[in-house]
């Protein structure tokens, strides 16, 4: 295939914007907020289970006290009922001895709730403080995902403004290549990541192998129109005063 060596160089234009996209792609498929917005993300899905765990555990606890503040308020109703009938002066002598043996056993039921009832209600205490630790910490992720998806998304437009002016720049250019010889740098760009690229000290600028002495004197007999490609990695190799040849 023929070229004139004036085309061929603006390979090396066409080359370097394709290399800009495919540092951009790289970039998008890489971005470091995203992995830490995906971490975050994670993390806080987790803080959420312990924190509905932590609030089924509250509202056990609720309804622990809740019975026992109403076991409690019917023993002091029963005594208040009991104390009041003893004081009456009303009651037989036998059931007299029964309703004070009653007291008795009322005041120390009483008393055995209310031992349950604060332990249960310094439990709840103490629940509630992990509670209240668990959301503070969901706040913190909640605060952190919405400063990192805002670097996201002002790293997502930088790319895309930035892939808009190559994508511009890609397309003035290739109208300027034959489209045999577009098809050939296409293709090339497709199976190795580098469709062209310079010839520089007897190097090939796309796979950085040194191109060995007769190879060398081959392509510096070729006349300069003449689209040379990379006996290794099959780059279209444009010539220039720096090629060694």
């Amino acid at each position: 295939m023929n070229v004139e060596p004036r085309i061929q160089a603006k390979l090396l234009d066409l080359a370097a914007v394709d290399t800009e996209l495919t540092r951009i792609a790289h970039r998008r498929r890489t971005l470091p907020e995203q992995g830490e917005l995906t971490r975050l993300e994670s993390d806080r899905v987790g803080r959420k289970d312990a924190a509905v765990a932590v609030q089924i555990v509250l509202d056990d606890l609720d309804r622990d006290i809740k019975k026992l503040e109403g076991e409690v308020e019917a023993v002091r109703k029963r005594e208040e009922r009991d104390r009041k009938l003893l004081e009456s002066g009303t009651v037989a002598a036998k059931a007299l001895t029964e309703l004070e043996h009653e007291l008795g056993s009322l005041a120390r039921r009483q008393g055995v709730l209310e031992d349950e009832l604060l332990e249960v209600m310094e439990r709840r205490e103490a629940t509630q403080s992990d509670y209240d630790h668990a959301g503070g910490q969901l706040s913190q992720i909640d605060d952190a995902m919405v400063d990192v998806t805002r670097r996201r998304d002002d790293a997502v437009a930088d790319l895309d403004a930035a892939q808009q002016r190559c994508e511009t720049d890609r397309a003035a250019l290739v109208g300027e290549f034959p489209d045999d010889l577009l098809a050939v740098y296409d293709r090339q760009r497709s199976q190795g990541g580098v469709g062209a690229a310079l010839l520089q000290a007897r190097r090939c600028g796309a796979c950085r192998i040194e191109i060995d002495r007769g190879e060398i004197a081959r392509i510096a007999a070729t006349a300069p129109e003449t689209v040379v490609r990379c006996p290794e990695c099959s780059a279209i190799m444009v010539r220039t005063k720096e090629s060694g040849l």
